[in-house]
C-alpha cells in the first residue's frame, strides 16, 4: 500500500471483531515502534502489549466508568498497547528545559503514529486513548509509580466493513500557511 493510501485508510476503530491478532503482526508493530525516531535517539518509551484476555479486560475496564462512557468499546479489542513514558537521555532533558519542550511526549506521539500506521498497513484497526484510570493501569501492569502512561492504543480487526469513513479535517487553508502565520 502506498503512503497516501495508508493515510486515507487509517482511522480510529471503535468496533472490533473477536478475531485475535496474529503474533507475527504484533512483532511487526513492536518493530515499527522500535524504529520510530526520537529526540537525540532517546527512545523514551516502554511498549507493553496486553494480550492476556483477563488482564486485557481489566485494563480495558480502567478506560471508562459509569460517568465516562465514551470508551466502552475498549473491551472488544483483542489487544491493547500501552506506551509508558521513560526518561530521555540527559542531553534531551537539558534541551527540553532550555527550549521549554516536552520531547518525550512528542516522541511517544511519533511512536504511536508508527504503531497505528503499521497496524493499518497490516489490515488492523487502532484507536488512541488518552482517557484512562492511570493508577489502576499502573497497578495492573506493574508499572513503577515514578513512570507516566502516555497513551493506550486499542488493536484488532475492525468489525466495520470497508471502505473507511470520510475523514473530516480542517481545510488546507485553515491548517497551513506558507512563509508566515
Amino acid at each position: 500500500m502506498d503512503f497516501s493510501t495508508l493515510l486515507l485508510t487509517r482511522q480510529s476503530v471503535r468496533r472490533y471483531s473477536e478475531q485475535p491478532v496474529e503474533p507475527e503482526k504484533i512483532d511487526q508493530l513492536i518493530e515499527a515502534v522500535r524504529l520510530a525516531p526520537s529526540a537525540s535517539n532517546s527512545q523514551p518509551w516502554k511498549l507493553i502489549m496486553v494480550t492476556d484476555p483477563v488482564l486485557r479486560d481489566q485494563v480495558a475496564r480502567a478506560t471508562f466508568s459509569p460517568l465516562v462512557s465514551f470508551n466502552k468499546f475498549v473491551p472488544q479489542a483483542p489487544a491493547l498497547a500501552v506506551l509508558v513514558i521513560e526518561k530521555a537521555k540527559i542531553i534531551t532533558q537539558i534541551g527540553g528545559r532550555l527550549k521549554d519542550r516536552d520531547f518525550p511526549l512528542i516522541d511517544i506521539g511519533i511512536a504511536a503514529a508508527h504503531f497505528c500506521l503499521q497496524a493499518a498497513e497490516l489490515g488492523l484497526g487502532t484507536c488512541m486513548l488518552g482517557w484512562f484510570d492511570e493508577p489502576t493501569v499502573q497497578r495492573l501492569l506493574q508499572i513503577p509509580k515514578n513512570r507516566r502512561i502516555g497513551l493506550l492504543i486499542t488493536l484488532g480487526y475492525s468489525s466495520d466493513a470497508p471502505p473507511p469513513r470520510p475523514k473530516i479535517r480542517k481545510s488546507r487553508k485553515e491548517m497551513c500557511d506558507f512563509n508566515r502565520y
